[in-house]
């Protein structure tokens, strides 16, 4: 029995990052993708390999009988509604799913004795949140901050920027309208954001899960660079030729996202893992040293044209 791999179930599993997760894990443990979209899950099956599971998180049965077919002993919990603009219009749906879809989450993975729950955050979670998606988020991760240390599971979160051709995100979005009409709509060219590849999201999910005796009833993000959102238009229409006219923003958005805000600096503690520059938050146990200010896309290290071709001329394989 010591020689069998450990099961990890990553809920929402069958989406962007959940499949580059199972790619990235499968070797090395048994991963079940559960989601509750069923032609979703046969997808992902077909390009993973891995197994599936149904799994409606706001059904804390659904949960329950999820963990108890396949016994695991760490949950990556990325399940949630990410649309900005459907968590102003929908708020019961955006908290249905992303605060007590959570609950069930973090309550069962007690009650059933889970070595590891990794939680996948946004960067609107950071304060000051400005949407109904970003509090959903910011009260995950409490939750799981708060349930770390009642018990024998160890919980932490994860904080990202943008993933770059995730499922529903700009990129995808605008590619498709260029195919379709050689104009791009975009709501913020003047707005800046955080952006990073599905592999670098995948890697600190398990940055965060392998070094869990740091990371424990935390929050871990890494220091990302951002861009202009027209900075990259403009490269992305002269590649994949068409042009692009600004239009209204959507409710919820903002100029600028916060990776670490300023209520979090003093609980804020700069570490290097795999020689990459790390945050970690911890809400209720302040740092030796204040970390010395904010930080957000308006003022991080801004990604080159370079580095902003290489992420949008290589859509990944399986979108």
């Amino acid at each position: 029995m010591s020689s069998e791999k450990k099961t990890i179930v990553i809920t929402g599993g069958t989406g962007f990052l959940g499949r580059e997760l199972a790619h990235q894990l499968k070797d090395k443990y048994r991963v079940v993708l559960a989601a509750r979209n069923n032609n979703q899950n046969n997808y992902a099956n077909r390009i993973t390999g891995c197994e599936i599971a149904p799994l409606d998180i706001t059904n804390i049965e659904s949960v329950r009988d999820v963990f108890n077919e396949y016994k695991p002993a760490i949950v990556i919990h990325a399940a949630a509604t990410k649309y900005v603009d459907l968590s102003e219009k929908f708020p019961n749906e955006c908290i249905d799913v992303n605060v007590v879809g959570s609950q069930h989450i973090a309550r069962m993975a007690v009650d059933k004795g889970i070595e590891v729950v990794v939680g996948v955050s946004t960067d609107k979670a950071a304060p000051p949140c400005r949407s109904t998606y970003g509090l959903s988020k910011a009260l995950m991760e409490r939750i799981f901050c708060g349930m770390n240390g009642k018990s024998i599971t160890k919980f932490t979160n994860v904080r990202f920027g943008n993933i770059a051709w995730s499922t529903g995100s700009v990129f995808p979005i605008w590619k498709t309208m260029l195919e379709e009409s050689g104009l791009i709509k975009t709501t913020g060219p003047h707005m800046r954001r955080f952006l990073f590849s599905v592999e670098d999201a995948a890697g600190l999910v398990i940055r965060a899960m392998d070094n869990i005796n740091i990371t424990a009833g935390k929050v871990l993000s890494r220091k990302m660079k951002a861009a202009q959102i027209e900075d990259i238009l403009k490269l992305f229409v002269e590649l994949y030729k068409g042009r692009y006219e600004k239009v209204s923003e959507r409710p919820g958005e903002s100029i600028d996202e916060t990776l670490i805000g300023e209520s979090e600096l003093p609980y804020t503690t700069e570490i290097a893992m795999d020689n990459m520059a790390h945050y970690i938050i911890s809400f209720n146990e302040k740092a030796s040293h204040a970390f010395p200010g904010v930080v957000n896309s308006a003022n991080a290290e801004r990604l080159s044209n370079d580095e902003i071709l290489a992420i949008i001329s290589n859509p990944p394989k399986y979108l």
